[in-house]
């Protein structure tokens, strides 16, 4: 029988290599085995997907790579979770992410929600092609603390700046940290529009967003 080191081993393997199946079951003996939750994530999981992050910077991971991966760490999260809320800690602060209109590119999106999910934040995920109205209506109906935008084309990159002027329309502006991603953008950009954040990755950009909620 497999160790819970060994385990962990595993589950981290399974995440970079994208083997979703693998990823499911090591992530599922580690709960039974009574491992910690936070902790699986915390030092399996978001290492597992910051390795292959440093892989597809390095040009050996290329996007199929990363979405297996993805894949197969959202699989981890599946089992993971149920016992993560079961924990009694409550959500450090609500996150609304989206996919700005005009565009369907998810991954970066995918993967903001997965690094946000782990480090205890409660996500609400309103998938690609979103109007502006639709981030201000989250951010009203749940109370969201983050607000975080993704665009992967020049193109659609000026829909962030309509979702910054209708949270200012709405009243809403002062009450969230706006976050802007996506391969176009810049911290210029950032700054031109009135968001809070960029990150060079979706780990950077969470490591800000808890610096500014001042939560560890």
């Amino acid at each position: 029988m497999s160790s819970a080191e060994e385990l962990e081993r595993e589950l981290f393997e399974a995440i970079v290599e994208g083997d979703e199946e693998r990823s499911r079951r090591a992530a599922r003996e580690l709960i039974s085995r009574g491992v910690e939750p936070r902790e699986i994530v915390s030092s399996v999981m978001v290492p597992a997907m910051r390795r292959v992050g440093e892989l597809f910077e390095r040009g050996e991971y290329f996007i199929p790579e990363l979405v297996l991966s993805a894949e197969a760490f959202r699989a981890a999260m599946e089992e993971v979770r149920p016992a993560l809320r079961g924990g009694g800690a409550p959500a450090r602060a609500v996150v609304v992410l989206g996919t700005v209109r005009g565009d369907i590119h998810e991954l970066g999106k995918n993967l903001a929600a997965v690094v946000f999910e782990a480090e205890g934040f409660e996500v609400v995920d309103l998938g690609v092609d979103v109007p502006p109205e639709k981030f201000a209506e989250a951010v009203e109906k749940y109370g969201a603390k983050v607000v975080g935008m993704s665009a992967l084309m020049t193109t659609t990159m000026l829909e962030q700046r309509n979702v910054v002027e209708e949270l200012k329309r709405r009243g809403l502006r002062d009450k969230v940290i706006v976050v802007a991603g996506g391969a176009p953008v810049t911290e210029e950009w950032v700054r031109e529009i009135g968001a809070d954040v960029w990150g060079r990755d979706a780990f950077e950009a969470v490591a800000v967003v808890k610096r500014l909620l001042g939560v560890g």
